[in-house]
């Protein structure tokens, strides 16, 4: 089951994200390709434009032709406006630049979500925020997600893709780890993997797998030793092959694996 915290987390993230499929503009945001755009200069009506970025990123003004804005931010769209404008056509020019209509950008998420499928994002939409409006994470959602981002490749001509650690993410709060989604991002949660702790512990059953687990906190997951437990020869079974291996009076700092089966023996003495 997710961590208290992970619940938390996502909790607040619904909360704060309501209506998250129509989600607000930032204050500053990137200009795109198909973007309508409303500019204007104080004092100089004759200026007024509304132009759509073409798909070379560029938009066409009165005085200066073309004018590359794609990429830039509003507030640098407008400052890159303002210089060229200022190179022997007008003196301190103050331009302003709106974007009236936004072009439709979109990315998918799949797998341990609540609501998979593929969202409207914008310039400023977050790792956290998409599963947010995916519904927030299943109960059997893994510590990984896979993001395959279409947009970028590598030196090979592929997709790039990474893989983000959400147990840092959620649970530890690494913000480094919230990665800003773009345009055709395809976002996989994956399913956690299980093991099983069974014998002389309190609450034997399976459980999600982590990364870097070891018998000790297994166990401890477990609900530890009971009184009659034979804490020296804990057993490790691991399929390998189709076939079942039986590592004995295993040390507490071995790693175990999904599907591994943590034993603990009964002491009879």
């Amino acid at each position: 089951m997710m961590s208290t915290t992970r619940c938390l987390v996502f909790l607040l993230m619904g909360l704060f994200c309501l209506g998250a499929h129509q989600p607000a503009r930032a204050a500053d945001p990137v200009v795109n390709s198909n973007d309508v755009l409303e500019v204007s200069v104080y004092d100089h009506p004759e200026m007024a434009a509304t132009v759509r970025v073409d798909g070379q990123g560029m938009v066409t003004l009165p005085l200066i032709n073309r004018v590359k804005v794609q990429g830039l931010t509003v507030s640098d769209a407008s400052a890159q406006i303002a210089r060229m404008l200022a190179e022997g056509y007008i003196v301190n020019p103050q331009v302003n630049v709106f974007v009236k209509n936004f072009r439709e950008q979109k990315a998918s998420i799949l797998g341990q979500v609540t609501k998979p499928g593929v969202y409207d994002i914008n310039t400023k939409t977050t790792l956290l925020e998409l599963i947010s409006m995916a519904g927030g994470l299943t109960p059997e959602a893994g510590d990984k997600a896979s993001l395959k981002r279409e947009g970028a490749k590598d030196a090979e001509g592929k997709s790039q893709e990474m893989s983000i650690d959400l147990l840092r993410l959620v649970d530890q709060g690494d913000s480094s780890l919230n990665v800003q989604i773009m345009e055709g991002d395809k976002i996989f949660i994956v399913k956690a993997g299980l093991f099983y702790v069974t014998g002389e512990v309190h609450k034997p059953n399976s459980y999600k797998y982590q990364d870097k687990l070891t018998v000790m906190k297994a166990i401890t997951m477990a609900g530890g030793f009971t009184d009659t437990a034979s804490k020296g020869s804990v057993r490790i079974v691991r399929k390998v092959g189709g076939k079942e291996e039986v590592t004995s009076s295993v040390a507490m700092d071995t790693l175990v694996q999904p599907e591994d089966v943590v034993v603990v023996p009964e002491s009879f003495f």
